[in-house]
């Protein structure tokens, strides 16, 4: 992307339409990279140039939206507003079909329990058998979703039909300078997260790594790992499952704290009266 500080700098300052025109030019690299990365599998109703046509939405709005003398990259900057426009165009869509929906909620709440009674995160037979089905199955269902929603860029939202467009990556970037109090916040989530991260078993925390970090992808980790690419999608969609389970778990409790501290503070005025 040639795009220079001199040429952000003058679209900020004329807002010419041949500038942002340009901009725009130069960053449908950056859409076709956030719609790769979200893992969205074409279908006979959506093709990858509908993704990428909803993506540009965002990069639009980003570019109208970014002030350069923030300090902030654009690229990051850009990254959530593309992945916001396409998961909205989903959630109008409806695309994530119920079924779907079922079989990740289900997952996830078999890896919580399990992990809560155990002290550490569920192997698959133990997962399969707490879902009720052979270990075969589990993983079939694990692919099966993986197909569906199989990034930590999805937004846990998706599966909530909410407003919030927040994915786990949101937690492990800071996109704009935040005001003290969302400062606290965003470093709470991280140190969640990180907690998260660290509690998965040795080989998902390798391929998450070898995936977000090093942005391999799923056949390249397959031969470094020496499995199939399936397996390496299988084992992507458990650890991410395991990520977001435990994140909503924190959410819970953090709501939890909220709500006490609110009543507490109405007992308090209550008195004063």
């Amino acid at each position: 992307m040639s795009v220079t500080a001199d040429i952000w700098t003058e679209f900020a300052l004329t807002r010419r339409p041949e500038l942002r025109e340009r901009l725009i030019t130069s960053y449908i690299p950056l859409v076709r990279f956030v719609v790769s990365r979200l893992g969205i599998p074409s279908t006979s109703l959506l093709e990858a140039d509908d993704l990428v046509s909803y993506g540009i939405i965002g990069l639009i709005n980003a570019i109208d939206r970014f002030d350069p003398s923030r300090g902030v990259r654009f690229e990051a900057f850009a990254a959530v507003r593309i992945r916001g426009a396409v998961i909205d165009q989903l959630r109008a869509l409806n695309w994530l079909p119920r079924s779907a929906m079922s079989r990740i909620r289900q997952v996830e709440s078999a890896l919580a329990t399990l992990e809560q009674r155990l002290g550490r995160p569920a192997r698959e037979e133990e997962a399969a058998a707490a879902v009720g089905v052979s270990t075969s199955r589990y993983r079939q269902m694990l692919l099966d979703v993986s197909m569906t929603v199989m990034s930590l860029d999805v937004p846990l939202s998706l599966l909530m039909q909410d407003d919030c467009v927040a994915s786990l990556r949101d937690v492990l970037e800071d996109h704009e300078t935040l005001g003290p109090a969302d400062a606290v916040e965003q470093r709470e989530l991280l140190a969640a997260l990180s907690t998260a991260i660290d509690h998965l078993p040795e080989r998902e925390r390798h391929l998450l790594s070898l995936y977000y970090h090093e942005e391999l992808t799923m056949r390249e980790i397959s031969k470094m790992m020496g499995v199939s690419e399936s397996r390496v999608c299988q084992l992507h969609m458990q650890a991410v499952s395991r990520l977001r389970s435990s994140m909503s778990a924190y959410q819970a409790s953090q709501n939890l704290l909220l709500l006490r501290s609110r009543s507490k503070r109405a007992r308090q005025q209550l008195r004063a009266v």
